[in-house]
C-alpha cells in the first residue's frame, strides 16, 4: 500500500502537495477505492465528500476507523495516510484469523483534514456534524481565487449537498483514528503507541495589515507606512506571549502586496495559529497578541482588521471508550495534543471516539522528516485490529 500512495503529490524536496479537492488528491481518493475494492468493500462519497470503504455493507453500531489523505504545504508522509493504511492492513489482520465480523466496519477518509487550500480544518467533518456553516464554506477561496464549491464541482461533486450529515453519524458504534504521533512524548516514554486524552483549543486568525505602496530607495524612513514593520512586530509579540503563558503561537503563512524587492509593501496578510491547554488561556493569549498588533500599527500609520477565522474548543475524549481501549490495549500512555484532528470534531459531537498514537522517532511532524519505524507501525496495526475484533466479532 505504501508503494502506490507515497508517489502521489511528492515535491522534489520529498514532502508532499496533497490539496482537498485537487489532481494529487482526486489520486489519492482512486487508490483508497481500489484498496478497498480489493477486499470486497463497497465504497460511497457522502455529501460532504467523505469516503467511506464498508465491509459487509452499512449499518448501525459499525466500527468505524481512518483518518486523512490531505496534507499540508510540504508535509509528511504519515500525518493522515498512516491511519487509513493501518486500517485497511487492520481489516487484513482481522479477517486473516478468520473472525466473521457481526456489526459493520468501515474505512473513511474525511476531506480537506489539514484546510491546507480553503484555510479551514477538519471542513469533511465540521460540516458533516454540522459545525460550520454550507454558505459560507462553499464560499472559502484558495489562493487563486478558486472557491470551494467550484473546486468540488471540478471535481465531480455536488456542492448543493453539503451540510450536516446525521445519518453518517448514527451509524458510527465507536470511531478510532490511528495517527503517527506529532510531538515525541512517546519517545521519551519508550512506548510505540499511546492513547489521546484531549485536543488543547485553537484556531486560526487572519491579520490584514494595510499601509502605503511607495519606492524603497526614495521614500525617507519617517514618511513611511510600512505595514511589514508591524506585522514583523506581531510575529516576535506572538512568540513572547505564548511563551509567557506556556502556550503556544505561530505565524506560518504570510502574503505581501505588492511583493516587490524595490517597493514598501502596501498591505501584509498573515495568518496566527494558537493553541493552550484551556480555553481561557487560548483567549488571553490571542486578545493580547492583537492589542499589540493594534498599539504597533498605529504608531507605524496602518490599519490594522483581524477575522477570527476558525476556532475550535478544548475536546476531551469520551471516558468509555478511552477507558475500553486502554484496557484492551494494556494500558498505552495517555497523552494530551495540541493537534487537531477528525476525532476531535467526532468526539464534541458526542460521537463515541479513540485516538491511538503510533511513536514518531524523529518528534517532526509537517514536515518530510516526520517518520514511524516499521516495527511501531504494525504495532499501531496490531491496536487497531484488536480494538475491532473486540467490538464487531
Amino acid at each position: 500500500m505504501w508503494a502506490e500512495l507515497l508517489p502521489i503529490g511528492r515535491l522534489a524536496s520529498g514532502g508532499y502537495r496533497r490539496f482537498a479537492w485537487t489532481s494529487a488528491d482526486m489520486a489519492c481518493r482512486e487508490w483508497f477505492r481500489a484498496e478497498a475494492h480489493t477486499r470486497g468493500m463497497d465504497v460511497e462519497t457522502d455529501r460532504n465528500g467523505n469516503l467511506w470503504a464498508w465491509l459487509g455493507g452499512p449499518g448501525p453500531d459499525a466500527f468505524v476507523t481512518g483518518s486523512h489523505l490531505d496534507s499540508v504545504p510540504g508535509g509528511g508522509a504519515y500525518d493522515g495516510p498512516l491511519g487509513i493504511v493501518s486500517a485497511f492492513a487492520a481489516i487484513d489482520a482481522l479477517l486473516a484469523r478468520g473472525s466473521t465480523p457481526a456489526q459493520p466496519i468501515a474505512v473513511v477518509a474525511f476531506v480537506d483534514e489539514e484546510g491546507a487550500r480553503f484555510g479551514v480544518a477538519c471542513l469533511g467533518s465540521r460540516l458533516s456534524i454540522g459545525a460550520a456553516d454550507p454558505a459560507r464554506t462553499l464560499a472559502l477561496a484558495d489562493s487563486d481565487g478558486t472557491r470551494l464549491a467550484e473546486a468540488m464541482h471540478a471535481q465531480g461533486h455536488d456542492p448543493e449537498q453539503v451540510g450536516a450529515d446525521p445519518e453518517a453519524l448514527r451509524r458510527i458504534g465507536v470511531f478510532v483514528e490511528l495517527h503517527v504521533e506529532q510531538g515525541r512524548a512517546l519517545v521519551d516514554l519508550n512506548n510505540p503507541i499511546g492513547l489521546a486524552t484531549a485536543i488543547w483549543p485553537h484556531g486560526r486568525w487572519r491579520y490584514d495589515f494595510l499601509g502605503e505602496g511607495n519606492h524603497a530607495g526614495t521614500t525617507a524612513l519617517s514618511d513611511r507606512r510600512d505595514p511589514m514593520l508591524s506585522y514583523a512586530m506581531t510575529v516576535l509579540a506572538a512568540r513572547k506571549q505564548a511563551r509567557l503563558a506556556d502556550a503556544l503561537a505561530t505565524f506560518g503563512k504570510v502574503t505581501v502586496d505588492p511583493g516587490g524587492t524595490n517597493a514598501i509593501a502596501a498591505g501584509v496578510t498573515a495568518w496566527l495559529d494558537s493553541r493552550a491547554p484551556d480555553e481561557a488561556t487560548l483567549t488571553e493569549l490571542v486578545a493580547g497578541i492583537e492589542q499589540q498588533a493594534a498599539d504597533r500599527a498605529a504608531r507605524d500609520g496602518v490599519r490594522l482588521t483581524v477575522t477570527a477565522e476558525s476556532m475550535t474548543p478544548l475536546v476531551s475524549f469520551p471516558r468509555g471508550p478511552l477507558d475500553w481501549a486502554a484496557d484492551l490495549l494494556g494500558e498505552p500512555p495517555r497523552l494530551a495534543t495540541g493537534a487537531g484532528h477528525d476525532a476531535g470534531v467526532l468526539a464534541s459531537a458526542g460521537v463515541p471516539t479513540a485516538m491511538v498514537f503510533v511513536r514518531n522517532p524523529t518528534g517532526v511532524s509537517h514536515s518530510p522528516a516526520e517518520h514511524a519505524e516499521l516495527d511501531d507501525c504494525l504495532a499501531g496495526v496490531a491496536a487497531l485490529t484488536e480494538l475491532m475484533v473486540r467490538h464487531t466479532c
